[in-house]
């Protein structure tokens, strides 16, 4: 097996993510790439940022130990198989993204089955065989060689910057206090963002 991370930290990735399955798979290699580039031992500081919502982040954050809520892991949603590492420490980073070939040409079949047993029209053959597609996946995702699965880009823009502590407002239509960032200003009012998209706001 290509990968390098130990038997023992995949089976608690596992445990900590709740199952096996390919999209796991994908996030233990980027961590493992990370790793390889920035060693723990060596003191980085490192921060992720996923472009994706998917299974693998909670291998990265397990792994790598960036997480949400130490801020050292940032998420954008843009639907795309890409994660960029920063070491705060040397301001290096780097963008690796899941090259299409890395999955041999499996989705399409696996997400028409997947589409099935959602719709629950699946027969005990559709569910055997997503099984198989994903066995074969994951089993794939951890033998190729991390050069063959992503595209690697060196990043010379500086990492994100450290989350910092910010005052809080209380929100004048709920009264819960807010992160004075993330509220919104309407007819000379602080809003919470929940109850700013529930005003009528075009009279």
């Amino acid at each position: 097996m290509s990968c390098t991370i130990t038997g023992e930290r995949l089976q608690a990735t596992e445990a900590f993510h709740g199952h096996w399955c390919p999209g796991l798979a994908i996030g233990i290699r980027a961590a493992e790439l990370a790793l390889q580039e920035f060693p723990p031992e060596q003191g980085h500081d490192l921060v992720c940022l996923s472009e994706t919502d998917m299974c693998g982040v909670d291998a990265i954050q397990y792994l790598t130990g960036c997480t949400l809520g130490k801020g050292n892991f940032l998420q954008r949603d843009y639907g795309k198989m890409a994660f960029s590492f920063f070491d705060r420490a040397s301001g290096r980073g780097f963008r690796a993204v899941l090259k299409p070939e890395t999955r041999a040409d499996m989705d399409d079949e696996l997400a028409g089955l997947m589409r099935k047993m959602t719709d629950e029209t699946a027969d005990s053959r559709d569910r055997e065989r997503a099984a198989e597609l994903r066995q074969a996946l994951q089993e794939r995702f951890l033998n190729l060689e991390l050069e063959s699965m992503f595209s690697i880009q060196r990043l010379d823009q500086p990492p994100p910057r450290p989350p910092r502590i910010l005052t809080s407002l209380a929100c004048q239509v709920c009264g819960e206090m807010t992160m004075e960032s993330r509220t919104r200003r309407l007819e000379g009012r602080t809003l919470c963002i929940p109850c700013f998209e529930g005003q009528e706001q075009k009279r």
